[in-house]
């Protein structure tokens, strides 16, 4: 059966390396089938499933996970069920409409959506496909660092946002697979959804009280247990960024490379925008560009006038 993900594109970017005096390559996962990284390992997860003969797919996102189960259920031919909160932005509900799978609305957080979702699995036998915590999953993601070493890049450092911890783990096991023990992992989020940032500052899980960011696809309370686990293992940088410079960062980037993302990947292209001090540590980068489907001109319109950019 073959992988529901694409060999994406990994582009130098002069402008980025010229403003960083570092060799910056931006990995375009914002190119896979439904809009972002997530058909590596959600799309792992729902093969994994398919090929055990499930009866149907459940899902509690009204994200990017949400849109990747819609995207495999259709390549699959195998139905699927979306659970998403009432505060899913208007956008995410139209999309997950738009494609072949029932969405119910449900819950007044993602939290008791979930909730629903397990129950509503296990009533109907479907398969419950977690937005990031499942061992499946994170193998999917090494499908990236593989690439990666397919491509001829050692890099000495990746920047990546981090939600929920999934492609985090993900990343950091496919690193150890291939010997890349070496190369560090420089982690982006908003300070309003800063767990796996004050995970490490308190050297143990943390639940974050509530989510506040326009980054909303970063917005899991606490980082799974493997996560956490990973950065005591391997060289961890933790960095955060304000909704501003997420933002300002998703602006830029779209002028200079053409590209829209979402903020929460604009996360991670804010310490390159804005030149942190973390990246003299290293000469050569590459930064996920992890997508997102939760993005449009009007919202990002909205966004700059919000922030008065």
């Amino acid at each position: 059966m073959k992988p529901l993900h694409q060999h994406t594109p990994l582009l130098v970017s002069h402008s980025l390396s010229a403003l960083c005096g570092r060799e910056i390559y931006l990995k375009y996962e914002a190119l896979q089938p439904s809009g972002s990284f997530k058909d590596r390992g959600v799309g792992a997860l729902c093969m994994h499933y398919a090929k055990q003969g499930v009866n149907g797919f459940i899902s509690s996102s009204g994200g990017n996970a949400g849109m990747a189960v819609a995207f495999a259920s259709k390549a699959l031919n195998i139905p699927a069920k979306v659970i998403i909160p009432i505060t899913t932005p208007t956008l995410m509900k139209e999309k997950l409409m738009a494609e072949s799978v029932e969405v119910i609305i449900e819950g007044e957080n993602w939290d008791a959506a979930d909730l629903r979702a397990r129950t509503l699995a296990s009533e109907l036998g479907y398969a419950y496909i977690p937005p990031f915590d499942h061992p499946v999953i994170w193998q999917g993601y090494i499908s990236l660092i593989e690439e990666l070493k397919q491509d001829n890049v050692k890099p000495d450092a990746i920047i990546v946002s981090v939600g929920g911890g999934g492609l985090f783990s993900g990343l950091i096991q496919g690193l150890h697979s291939i010997g890349w023990q070496d190369v560090a992992i420089i982690t982006a989020e908003t300070v309003g959804a800063a767990s796996l940032f004050e995970a490490v500052k308190q050297n143990k899980r943390v639940k974050l009280d509530k989510i506040d960011t326009v980054a909303v696809t970063l917005g899991a309370k606490q980082i799974c247990q493997q996560a956490f686990e990973w950065t005591q293992k391997h060289p961890v940088f933790p960095q955060t960024v304000t909704d501003k410079e997420a933002v300002n960062a998703c602006l830029r980037f779209a002028d200079d490379h053409r590209l829209l993302v979402e903020p929460a990947c604009g996360a991670s292209l804010a310490l390159l925008y804005d030149k942190r001090t973390i990246l003299e540590k290293f000469k050569t980068i590459v930064v996920i560009v992890c997508g997102g489907s939760g993005v449009n001109l009007n919202l990002l319109s909205g966004w700059k006038k919000q922030f008065g950019l």
